[in-house]
């Protein structure tokens, strides 16, 4: 039984670092929707016009080499330490990959191929492709980084040796997914199809997903497959490009997997904020009004949730399936709708403003026109429940300790701190991995017995937890960045 809960928290910390990770690449796509969206605005007055084919070819950089951003995004963010050897083995594995999967090699072992296996190896330049490279690439390089050859070719050793590695390892998994690739993309395909074809039932399925794997960080993954993948749907790619998809009854597809999404962080989240700020005990209520405020700011303006969603996800689970189906529920009505609109990546006012002039748009205003309505319904599901379940909700806690997310450091020498902290964790050499949240240092150790609590409570931290035998959480509060960075310069020094 020990041996499960080990084996799950090693997979669960595994999918949480692959999560973090696609958020790399993920946050060059609002800027990249941001010069799209002036590009197309000015070409729809003047469509030669010099600027406007300059801000839309900039935009369409990065979007249209999402694979080789995932790539290094993955590659990097699952790295140890995310030295730039690793970025290096990424773009290897990726050339390796992408030069095996090809119809002309295939067809020279494989045979004539089909006409859905021809369409497979024409469709490799994908963000799981790019995954896949930058897993092999990360694992290249956690593993090997620190290798010691002879000394004749010991010029080869240590970080050097690991684009070498990654470009074996590379080619056995370029040679592999040459026989599976097209099952996978096959699999891939079937499912865009069932998301497409089911219409606005297929927009509930995204909806309610993408928000119910945010705590495991794979709404990205999901993301990868439904706005950006080249699996039939390409939400969002298709709505910046204009090669639009429609269904039999001639009704737009693309921009049914955002339009009702984008009216969450527009009024959900900000309407659920102020349910939570209510239901707050009144002694309380000062202590976290800047926290939703700030959050349903970021919500509305960027589209970025998750310091609003992570306040209350692990306090109520409950409340966290609800927000889940409720996101569901308002991408499903507007998908039933001729509206459409979408962004790049965050689902935030600004990006949508300049998407009212993508190619897919269609009437996107009457989103702001009917948006409210979903705002009231999460104001009032979240404000019976909160108090019909007597959930906790921030501000609502227990009266033990401070709220981690108005916690800070009294002092802001954060050096000094990750001194302190990494003395009290036995050292750099005793840790595995180091991660943060939004409040929290993640930290996985080689020996456990080597933790000194009270040494590491020294450096002003509100609490330390011990989830597993071999992890520890340090709450830091939101400064928790910056003692992360500098722990990270210490162990590099």
């Amino acid at each position: 039984m020990a041996n499960g809960k080990k084996n799950g928290n090693t997979a669960l910390g595994f999918l949480q670092r692959l999560g973090k990770s696609l958020m790399l690449p993920v946050a060059v796509l609002p800027m990249a929707a941001i010069f799209m969206g002036i590009g197309n605005w000015i070409l729809k007055g003047d469509s030669a016009n010099f600027f406007g084919l300059l801000f839309s070819t900039v935009g369409n950089a990065a979007i249209n080499n999402m694979s080789v951003l995932f790539c290094l995004g993955v590659g990097i963010g699952m790295s140890k330490d995310g030295h730039g050897s690793v970025a290096v083995a990424s773009l290897v594995s990726w050339f390796v990959v992408r030069g095996l999967l090809n119809s002309d090699l295939a067809a020279t072992i494989l045979g004539e191929l089909s006409p859905a296996q021809g369409a497979a190896y024409g469709a490799t330049d994908n963000a799981l492709i790019g995954i896949l490279c930058g897993l092999t690439a990360s694992f290249s390089y956690n593993k090997f980084k620190d290798i010691q050859l002879p000394a004749a070719v010991a010029f080869f050793g240590g970080k050097r040796f690991v684009s070498i590695v990654s470009m074996g390892l590379s080619a056995l998994l370029g040679f592999a997914l040459l026989f599976v690739w097209p099952a996978c993309f096959d699999g891939i395909m079937n499912f865009a199809r069932v998301v497409a074809n089911t219409g606005p039932f297929g927009a509930f399925i995204f909806g309610f997903f993408n928000r119910l794997l945010i705590p495991i960080g794979l709404h990205h993954a999901l993301n990868a497959v439904v706005l950006f993948d080249g699996s039939g749907i390409g939400d969002a790619i298709r709505y910046w490009t204009g090669d639009l998809l429609y269904n039999a009854q001639g009704q737009q597809i693309t921009g049914m997997f955002t339009t009702g999404f984008l009216a969450i962080p527009f009024f959900g989240l900000p309407a659920a904020a102020l349910a939570m700020y209510l239901r707050a005990k009144p002694e309380r209520k000062k202590a976290v009004m800047g926290l939703f405020i700030s959050g349903a700011l970021s919500s509305f303006l960027t589209g970025i949730t998750e310091p609003l969603e992570f306040s209350f996800m692990f306090l109520s689970p409950v409340l966290f399936v609800i927000h889940a189906l409720l996101s569901a529920f308002a991408t499903f009505a507007f998908a039933l709708t001729p509206i459409r609109a979408g962004v790049g990546a965050a689902p935030g006012f600004i990006e949508f403003i300049f998407g009212t002039s993508a190619p897919g748009a269609q009437s996107p205003w009457l989103l702001i026109a009917f948006g409210p309505i979903v705002g009231v319904v999460y104001f009032f599901v979240f404000y019976y429940v909160i108090k019909r379940l007597n959930l906790k909700t921030p501000g609502r806690e227990d009266d033990i300790g401070a709220d981690e997310l108005g916690f800070a450091l009294k002092n802001n020498d954060f050096t000094a701190a990750a001194k302190t902290i990494l003395d009290g964790l036995g050292g750099a050499a005793n840790i595995k991995v180091l991660d943060n949240c939004v409040t929290r240092l993640r930290i996985e150790l080689n020996d456990s017995q080597k933790c000194d609590d009270p040494r590491i409570k020294s450096a002003g931290v509100l609490a330390i937890m011990h989830p597993t035998r071999d992890s520890v959480q340090i709450v830091v509060g939101t400064q928790v960045q910056f003692v992360a960075d500098a722990m990270k310069q210490l162990m590099n020094a």
